[in-house]
Order: C-alpha cells, then sequence, then structure tokens
C-alpha cells in the first residue's frame, strides 16, 4: 500500500495542487496521444471542434476555445502541413479562410479511444450532475479570476 499523499496546509494550497496535478497529467496524455494519434490533446481539440461545424474561420474556433486568434494560428498551420485540415478562401471575405477537415483528420476526428476526452468522459460519469455543474462554475469563477487585473 503507498503512504499516504502529502498534503500542503490550507484549501487554496490543496487545490491548487490539484489543479498543477491535473495540468501535469493533460500533458503526459497530449504526449502519450502524439505518439499513438499523431496528435497533441490540443491539436485533437481544434480537430474536434472542426469535425462538429465544418468550414469554421479561425476566429471562430478561437472563440469556441476562448482563445485568441492569433494563439491558434501555429495549431491550425500544424494541421493543415499535416493533411489534417484544409484551409478554403472565403468566398464572401476573400481575407478570410475557412477550415474543414481532411479524410485524414475525420480518422482522427472518430477516435475515442486512448485520447483526453474519453478520460474526462470517463471521469465526469463518475460525478452526479449536479457535481459535474459545480464543477464547471468553479472553473470558470478561477478562470476569470486568473485572468482579472489585480
Amino acid at each position: 500500500m503507498p503512504p499516504p499523499k502529502l498534503q500542503p496546509a490550507g484549501e487554496t494550497l490543496q487545490f491548487l495542487q490539484g489543479v498543477w496535478e491535473l495540468v501535469h497529467a493533460l500533458d503526459v496524455r497530449s504526449k502519450r496521444m502524439a505518439q499513438t494519434l499523431g496528435v497533441t490533446g490540443p491539436q485533437r481539440l481544434v480537430i474536434r471542434i472542426v469535425g462538429q461545424k465544418p468550414s469554421q474561420t479561425a476566429s471562430e474556433i478561437s472563440q469556441m476555445l476562448g482563445k485568441h486568434p492569433s494563439t491558434l494560428t501555429g495549431v491550425l498551420a500544424r494541421l493543415e502541413d499535416r493533411g489534417l485540415l484544409d484551409r478554403e478562401i472565403d468566398a464572401a471575405d476573400r481575407r478570410r479562410a475557412r477550415f474543414t477537415l481532411t479524410a485524414a483528420g475525420k480518422k482522427i476526428d472518430r477516435e475515442r479511444r486512448g485520447t483526453v476526452e474519453a478520460a474526462t468522459r470517463r471521469a465526469l460519469s463518475r460525478l452526479e450532475v449536479p457535481a459535474v455543474e459545480s464543477l464547471l462554475a468553479g472553473i470558470a469563477v478561477l478562470v476569470e479570476e486568473l485572468e482579472r487585473e489585480d
């Protein structure tokens, strides 16, 4: 039996310890996905979002992710270079590009095993709906506070 995990004093530090464990676990799973699926967790999230609603602009994808479009530029370029996304010029506004999945991108979109979202789906299914709602609300509050100017 492993020794009990040491905990820092106070709920704030205990919470941060849990968040950092989560970040580390996400990073480890993302690297494993890169080896097994050929895409990282963030890249797969973009593939899943484009798969749900094809022909989105970079701005629409970034809004869905809550990121600035410039943050997404490198991810989109890498996915396009690897033949997982197609970039098409918007007929109504030639300055804008729209993204769709290629056949290879659709294959990754359909994969379910070994992904961050599969582990997340399993974890969420172990919780009651009110607990999931509280968890999502708590995450939103934490993000809001972290983004706030002090």
